[in-house]
């Protein structure tokens, strides 16, 4: 029981900034990218860290922390291996939640919306662009399935090195990135007394509606 009266007081007073409607932006985009260049800024460590939730089919969620590779009006990018479990739900179900967590900030940003998968282009363009040894850990790992060892995975790597050896190293065909479109996005910011400020954009149309939360 000591170690759940610990957890049960564990709280700070949040007190960095606010969040008024008067002072962001119209479009969520750039409101996201105005917080994005401020925690760059603050030279957060791995500011582009967000958690990736999905859903099976069945409606059985699983959620983590991939790498935020690019965003614009047209979604928020990521790329990973097709038929991981991520990919594979993403495909039985392409919808998907993101969160950000600046805890150095006070902030955090909730995005939802569908999902789709970027084109082989796009995503060639992109795993040209990566370190070597990523691009040869992308052959050598079956994401997401059981392997017999840490030695047998390493083996894989090791027979990928020769198979490439002065070679270039093109995309495989079970790899590339998705995209989730936005429909929703939050921003929350911490603030005194948890009377946290939540500002949500929701897409109605081709606009987007700017509506306050309750904490």
């Amino acid at each position: 029981m000591g170690d759940q009266q610990n957890v049960e007081a564990l709280r700070r007073e949040y007190s960095r900034r606010a969040l008024v409607e008067d002072e962001i932006a119209n479009d969520p985009i750039e409101q996201f990218a105005v917080w994005f260049r401020q925690a760059l800024a603050a030279d957060l460590r791995d500011a582009n860290a967000m958690m990736l939730a999905t859903a099976s089919a069945e409606g059985k969620p699983s959620a983590r922390v991939v790498l935020l590779k690019g965003f614009d009006q047209l979604g928020f990018r990521f790329y990973t291996n097709y038929q991981s479990r991520k990919g594979r739900e993403l495909e039985e179900n392409p919808y998907a939640s993101l969160c950000f967590f600046w805890p150095e900030l006070e902030r955090q940003v909730r995005i939802e919306g569908e999902v789709k998968k970027m084109s082989r282009e796009d995503s060639a363009t992109y795993f040209e662009k990566r370190p070597r040894l990523s691009q040869l850990g992308a052959w050598a790992s079956s994401q997401s399935s059981e392997v017999e060892s840490r030695e047998v995975l390493e083996q894989n790597f090791e027979k990928m090195k020769e198979r490439f050896d002065g070679k270039d190293i093109h995309l495989p065909e079970f790899w590339g990135g998705f995209s989730v479109q936005p429909a929703r996005i939050e921003f929350w910011q911490g603030r005194p007394g948890r009377l946290h400020d939540r500002i949500v954009y929701k897409k109605s149309g081709d606009a987007w509606e700017i509506v306050r939360l309750s904490p």
